[in-house]
């Protein structure tokens, strides 16, 4: 009778424990399915969260989220494993780039994001296991042949073109002295732009007369005063553009167009684009393959 007893009672514990999971499961959202495998909604945010994306981009972070399931249930299925050691080796390899290797640092900072390390860690082993296994399906069978080659160039000459580079020359004023302004206009009317720039400029080629030669401005400014540049003919100087507090006066001194490569010249951009291109639609076609042989449900 006693054991009766204890039987139901264990029951009635393992009953309740279950209904509790499905319980949270049913609260937290269910955002897919893959097999046996469920990926939550709170998983989706988390990972739109490291991604730094919108909520517009839910469903493709769930979308990218079930094809790394569905890769790693294949990983499984082909029995490829991450070894410990090559798991550990990448660890000390992050932290010690990240972090001058210190360890209890980046544990402080993953706390800080209330990320535990072993849940971090095997997010880590299974990046690589994706990776390992996309690259035994698809990557290491991918090669650019001639006559691909040839049509990629051909048909995509905009693709092959040197870079535009630009030379301007630049005074930065800080927040501090927003009211030299004023003054800076005044001087340009009589003086050279890289003389005025010298003495006012807080820009990091202030004593080259603030010029940077032959730049992509991207490379070197912000969105804004790329914008800006992009209108300005040469020899033109901007109006101030003010961004945080400090204060841009850009002047454009050269422009050089970019110019079609050779094909000789482009070769080995070619070949990556078109390895690129073909490697891609491999990995949908595979993706799409194991998408047909597993159960999906989307919520």
């Amino acid at each position: 009778m006693k054991v009766e007893k204890l039987k139901a009672k264990y029951l009635l514990v393992f009953s309740l424990l279950t209904a509790l999971a499905a319980f949270a499961v049913e609260v937290d959202g269910v955002a897919a399915r893959v097999g046996s495998s469920v990926i939550l909604r709170s998983d989706v945010l988390g990972e739109m969260r490291r991604a730094g994306v919108g909520e517009d981009k839910y469903a493709e972070v769930r979308s990218e989220m079930i094809e790394r399931e569905l890769m790693l249930k294949a990983a499984a299925k082909a029995k490829l494993q991450m070894q410990d050691w090559v798991v550990e080796n990448r660890v000390r390899e992050i932290v010690t780039r990240v972090f001058g290797g210190d360890m209890n640092r980046f544990k402080a900072t993953l706390a800080k994001d209330r990320i535990a390390f072993p849940e971090w860690r095997q997010r880590l082993k299974d990046d690589m296991v994706v990776a390992a296994i996309r690259w035994q399906t698809v990557d290491k069978t991918v090669s650019a042949s001639p006559a691909d080659m040839r049509r990629e160039y051909d048909s995509h000459p905009e693709r092959y073109v040197t870079d535009s580079l630009v030379t301007v020359s630049a005074i930065l004023v800080g927040p501090g002295d927003a009211g030299k302004k004023p003054e800076i206009e005044e001087a340009l009317k009589s003086e050279p732009f890289g003389e005025v720039a010298k003495r006012y400029s807080s820009d990091a080629r202030a004593k080259d007369g603030g010029q940077w030669k032959d730049i992509k401005p991207e490379d070197v400014f912000r969105p804004e005063v790329c914008a800006e540049i992009a209108k300005m003919k040469k020899g033109e100087t901007s109006k101030w553009i003010e961004l945080d507090g400090w204060n841009f006066l850009v002047r454009k001194d050269a422009e050089t167009a970019g110019v079609k490569m050779s094909f000789e010249e482009a070769y080995d951009a070619v070949a990556q684009n078109v390895r690129k291109e073909l490697a891609d639609r491999r990995y949908r076609e595979w993706i799409d393959r194991l998408k047909s042989e597993t159960y999906i449900k989307v919520y």
